[in-house]
């Protein structure tokens, strides 16, 4: 890993790490406010392909957090780049609630498949619908591949096993977009000034969260709620630069031991 620079910027996941659904972590309104007293520029970054960034915001400004809409970087974001610098007409795999962060977008007689969590479209007639255009050539998008992510009601399937099911039916690759992947986390660091080397991403995702980030040059925090299971921690090398019980004391060890 890079020699270590004075810390300059925080990464922090929000599903799982900062609320799940319509609850926040407790202590995570007040832990972000004692991070943005310090001096490092704090920017968030998720995966959702739920809901657009828009209808995000508005959850998390009735959870009390105190963001603005350009300091969150998306997956959708970084999926819509792409769809717009390779010039294809997508088939939008993707929940009806992300579809304004694809407005403009020409989508009639598709020749790109994207896919993101969709559970209502996740059918036989649509992912056939996507295997033929596949088949014909058609590039596949995936927003993001997670295995899985939390619900209130508990763990629930992400789109990676389906975005795998598509690659494995058609002998392709996807395409991935969001966390993990290394140039995710450097956008979200564009404009901001700061070096991989002078960031910490905070996450409750193992492999997507820390493992890409430390795989970016950075430190990554993994914290114990949201999807965290038992030994997650075990499950990447190298393991995490910390591991610790939610948000708040994530934040507490920054504040106490990275500045």
């Amino acid at each position: 890993m890079a020699t270590r620079r004075a810390l300059k910027a925080v990464l922090v996941d929000l599903s799982g790490t900062l609320h799940i659904e319509d609850a926040a972590v407790p202590g995570a309104q007040e832990a972000l406010k004692r991070l943005r007293a310090t001096s490092v520029m704090v920017r968030f970054v998720t995966n959702t392909t739920k809901e657009s960034k828009q209808d995000l915001l508005e959850r998390l400004k009735k959870l009390e957090f105190d963001i603005s809409e350009d300091e969150i970087f998306t997956s959708l974001t970084a999926a819509r780049n792409l769809v717009e610098q390779k010039q294809v007409r997508p088939m939008l795999l993707v929940d009806d609630r992300a579809l304004p962060d694809f407005k403009g977008i020409q989508t009639s007689d598709p020749n790109a498949v994207v896919i993101g969590l969709a559970p209502e479209h996740f059918h036989y007639q649509i992912l056939n619908q996507a295997f033929r255009l596949l088949l014909d050539g058609a590039p596949l998008i995936a927003i993001h591949k997670a295995r899985y992510y939390k619900r209130k009601d508990g763990l629930a399937l992400g789109p990676g096993p389906f975005v795998t099911a598509l690659e494995y039916a058609t002998d392709t690759k996807a395409t991935v977009v969001g966390k993990p992947e290394k140039t995710f986390f450097l956008e979200a660091l564009r404009g901001t000034g700061c070096e991989p080397e002078e960031t910490v991403m905070i996450g409750d995702d193992c492999r997507d969260d820390v493992g890409g980030a430390q795989n970016a040059g950075m430190r990554g925090i993994l914290v114990k709620t949201g999807k965290y299971r038992a030994a997650d921690e075990d499950k990447i090398n190298p393991a995490p630069y910390l591991t610790c019980e939610s948000f708040p004391h994530a934040v507490d060890h920054i504040l106490q031991h990275l500045l």
